[in-house]
């Protein structure tokens, strides 16, 4: 829970739990006070008269003189908490990972059923993803039809990506299998030189956009298919997000002829589930924006755990303030 101008309240991922039993403390020390009140009055009823009590203090004490004790062991309770060393999950940008932009130009990608083409809106919406993607993150572009090309090995700096977006140009045939080798092997050279000495590999992912099923070769399992591709990426910790793209009534014009090229996610679906990664589908620019900013979540940002113990600490401070000025001023006419 987040209290505003507070912070974070959880008890959750304590670093030292055993400072909960610290809590006895306030709780003895209200027993103490009830103990002490009783006895109290007990002393007042025994050696005082009740009349001449009467006079010296007609207004029976209202019950809220008990407040200030009250509020006081409350907050030595939130500063239990604060030193228990509760913790909670944040979400910040990466400063080392690596992705590689996949992206099909197949004739197929020239179907218009997607303004202007599912190209063009590819191109746009992989730009987007390139200039929103977090300064840490090595980005790299693989664009494949019957042949693959290595536009850009994976670097820092995201604006060549978005360049060579724009020089993306339709081919013929579709080698998935083929794109995603020559994107494992890209992440593989520069996990080398960011993982030098005893640092740890960073994080790497491959976002694949098609509008189908690859057909060189036409076997996915085929050594260098599709299958095989996305079981070696599961081998080698990267996980491949499919992204299929247009719609089942896009159609090409080749040499006069009208061709249907109905987008087709079944072995795209398949592909993710082998790496280990998520497939989502897009069949106007708008969901495909959509789907790249999930997994720019995914791959810009990771979630770790940060200390969470200010708010109650906060909350301590706060209600010991209040118990000192409540026992002034509800106290101030009770007699010594």
């Amino acid at each position: 829970m987040t209290v505003p101008g507070i912070g974070s309240l959880t008890l959750a991922g304590l670093a030292h739990p055993g400072m909960l039993a610290l809590a006895l403390v306030p709780a003895a020390l209200l027993a103490v006070y009830a103990v002490a009140q009783i006895q109290r009055r007990r002393r007042l009823r025994r050696f005082g008269d009740p009349e001449a009590l009467a006079r010296l203090n007609p207004k029976r004490p209202h019950r809220l003189r008990h407040l200030p004790i009250a509020l006081a062991a409350s907050a030595l309770l939130f500063l239990v908490f604060s030193l228990a060393g509760p913790t909670h999950q944040v979400h910040i940008p990466r400063n080392r990972a690596v992705v590689m932009l996949v992206i099909d130009v197949s004739q197929s990608m020239q179907a218009k059923d997607v303004p202007p083409t599912r190209l063009r809106a590819a191109q746009d919406a992989a730009k987007t993803f390139a200039q929103q993607l977090t300064p840490g993150v090595n980005l790299g572009l693989v664009s494949f039809g019957g042949n693959v090309n290595l536009l850009v090995s994976p670097t820092p700096d995201h604006a060549a990506t978005v360049t060579a977006l724009d020089k993306l140009q339709p081919d013929n045939a579709t080698a998935t299998g083929e794109a995603v080798f020559t994107a494992l092997e890209a992440i593989q050279t520069v996990s080398t030189v960011l993982s030098a000495g005893n640092a740890t590999p960073p994080p790497a992912r491959i976002v694949l956009l098609s509008d189908g099923g690859e057909n060189k070769p036409a076997n996915p399992d085929n050594p260098r298919g599709a299958f095989t591709a996305a079981r070696a990426a599961k081998d080698q910790g990267v996980p491949i997000s499919t992204i299929t793209f247009g719609t089942h009534t896009g159609v090409v014009t080749l040499k006069g002829d009208t061709i249907p090229v109905p987008s087709d996610d079944t072995q795209m679906k398949q592909i993710a589930t082998l790496s280990g990664g998520q497939s989502s589908s897009a069949t106007n620019i708008d969901e495909l924006n959509k789907s790249y900013g999930s997994v720019l979540q995914q791959v810009g940002y990771q979630t770790v755990s940060a200390p969470a113990g200010t708010g109650w600490l906060r909350v301590a401070v706060l209600l010991a303030t209040i118990a000192v000025f409540l026992g002034l001023a509800v106290n101030r006419s009770m007699p010594a």
